[in-house]
């Protein structure tokens, strides 16, 4: 059962990479682990960042 969960959550992360939203989590620890001092976005803006910054490239912004 634990095998079914973890190839779902890895389908689930690779249909949101292919439409342009990286994984939460990862962003969560890589801000944790590289910016500790400076705050994370919640997920809604996240999501939002990660569209402004798909489909209008002039709002990229991040370290990354």
């Amino acid at each position: 059962m634990h095998e079914a969960m973890d190839l779902w959550l890895a389908m689930r992360r690779t249909a949101r990479l292919m439409v342009g939203i990286p994984d939460y989590d990862t962003y969560v620890a890589h801000r944790r682990e590289t910016h500790p001092d400076e705050p994370v976005m919640t997920y809604e803006e996240f999501f939002r960042y990660c569209q402004d910054r798909r489909y209008d490239p002039r709002n990229a912004r991040g370290c990354c």
